[in-house]
């Protein structure tokens, strides 16, 4: 272990006869990568995807102070936009009442504080119109079986449904504006494939529910914008898209999820064995494609939920393997989707219960207790990468340019999850480094680089956590030592000589890097 983490610090730009001599220590010899770069190349249009929403726990959690204080965090190192949360329709946000006589009369208190809150934080909502009130349910007994049991029939009564969807959308208009209200996005329901919807048949019982939504928000006002199916594992959208079609029914953009442990058979009917670094872009692929083929080829693709896995790993979601697999769904996605919503930004999230330890697997970008986790630190660092895309003929590397001539690379070495709660097991693989070999055309004859590091060694609380034993309660003190230890690590400068730089990272090593 000692040798490993010396070794994992090993100073970038070094020579490349120096990198291939300190890296026999490892197992094997760092693999090389060569990359050959033109910085006046033109480059092709690079949009930031990948950092425009994230998903958040339940609508009413947004009334807490660190469900906000994360969400500044994050906002801070992305500028994201948008945020998706379930349950703005459910029992604890106090929507909808019925009264003695039958009647139903709403209450906009909380949604009032909820959309208030986020706007003044710097983010609109992206509506996820769910659950179902318990007041409007065909079946009140249809509860789902997180923590907080949303419901999740059908209404018992579509013109009830309907009144409440156009008075919630005339209130939204009267109290934000219609120009504001325009720029959100308004989702219809949550995964209706799988376990979040009750209605029998699942989809044409969805297809309803989703006509009645769509025609309600529109006639308040046609510039709202409503989309779906909102399923999980990219599921549905040739048969919601020619169902729209046939129908005439108003979509402005296909929504759908998927997780990099969901298997081929549910995603695409196949026996492929999937790896999770390649599912989640496989999947967008095949949506993208699905709407191209359909009645409807240019709308926009948005990937409301979508992470590494759905399980509550440890060692996946906590730790320093999201960097390269993060950077690596990027270059894959990129140039098929307009929005991915990474799921979620704050582990201020109870789908399963109170959170008993920092470091459950959540899928949050931030632990509770405000510790930032490895993710955390890659989406930073992510964020500094250009809006233009040069050409690279690596699987580990994106090279890109800003407005100012500012080339930004991100270099990834990724190695598959290991063990089963830490970062690193001893005794079990990990991978072996790699020694990237950067040589640059036309760069400024004194350019340097500067360097951000995500690893082992570098931005990752949990090598931390780990050796304080994995405390379910980390005491005041201990969390302001995790606190410390997952911030971003302070970046390098180094040298560049005659346009030629030399990298080695470590396995699930992450590494931006800008030559100015």
């Amino acid at each position: 272990m000692t040798t490993l983490r010396s070794l994992k610090r090993l100073a970038l730009g070094v020579c490349a006869a120096a990198v291939l001599a300190t890296a026999g220590a490892w197992a094997a010899a760092p693999a090389t990568v060569h990359l050959r770069i033109d910085a006046s190349a033109s480059g092709t249009p690079f949009p930031h995807f990948w950092e425009q929403m994230f998903g958040s726990g339940r609508a009413s959690l947004a009334l807490r102070d660190d469900y906000r204080k994360d969400l500044d965090a994050v906002h801070r190192a992305t500028g994201f936009s948008y945020v998706r949360a379930h349950g703005i329709f459910d029992h604890d946000v106090g929507l909808v009442r019925r009264e003695a006589d039958g009647k139903i009369s709403y209450n906009f208190s909380y949604i009032d504080q909820i959309y208030d809150g986020l706007l003044e934080h710097g983010v609109k909502p992206f509506v996820e119109l769910s659950f179902m009130p318990p007041e409007l349910s065909s079946d009140p007994k249809a509860l789902q079986e997180f923590w907080y049991h949303p419901n999740i029939a059908p209404p018992k009564n579509y013109a009830e449904w309907d009144a409440m969807i156009g008075a919630f959308a005339r209130h939204l208009v009267a109290r934000y504006g219609i120009d504001e209200v325009a720029s959100w996005y308004f989702e219809v329901w949550n995964e209706p494939n799988i376990g979040f919807w009750a209605g029998k048949p699942a989809q044409p019982t969805y297809f309803t529910l989703y006509d009645h939504t769509a025609r309600a928000l529109k006639a308040v006002s046609p510039r709202l914008r409503v989309g779906g199916p909102s399923t999980a594992q990219g599921a549905w959208a040739t048969a919601f898209l020619a169902h729209a079609k046939k129908d005439n029914v108003p979509v402005d953009f296909v929504s759908t999820h998927v997780y990099g442990d969901d298997t081929a058979a549910n995603v695409f009917h196949t026996a492929e064995n999937i790896p999770r670094r390649d599912m989640v872009c496989r999947t967008v692929d095949k949506v993208h494609k699905e709407i191209a083929a359909s009645p409807y080829p240019h709308l926009p693709l948005f990937f409301s939920e979508y992470n590494a896995s759905y399980a509550n790993l440890p060692n996946v979601t906590d730790t320093v393997f999201m960097g390269p697999w993060m950077a690596n769904t990027i270059r894959e996605c990129a140039g098929k989707i307009q929005i991915m919503s990474y799921w979620s930004f704050s582990d201020v999230f109870e789908e399963q219960g109170v959170v008993r330890n920092p470091f459950y697997g959540g899928f949050g970008l931030i632990a509770a207790d405000r510790i930032p986790k490895p993710s955390f630190n890659a989406f930073a660092m992510l964020h500094k990468l250009g809006d233009r895309q040069l050409k690279s003929t690596s699987d580990s590397a994106l090279v890109t340019r800003r407005d100012d001539g500012t080339l930004v690379l991100a270099l990834w070495n990724y190695a598959p999850p290991v063990g089963k709660t830490a970062s690193y097991t001893p005794g079990e693989p990990v991978g072996t480094p790699k020694h990237f070999r950067i040589d640059v055309k036309h760069l400024a004859s004194d350019a340097h680089a500067t360097v951000w590091r995500l690893d082992e060694a570098h931005g990752n609380a949990i090598a931390l956590f780990d050796r304080m034993g994995r405390p379910d309660t980390p005491s005041r003190e201990q969390i302001a030592q995790l606190r410390e230890a997952g911030k971003l690590s302070a970046p390098e400068r180094v040298e560049v000589h005659n346009g030629r730089l030399d990298i080695v990272i470590p396995p699930q090593g992450l590494v931006v890097i800008e030559l100015h």
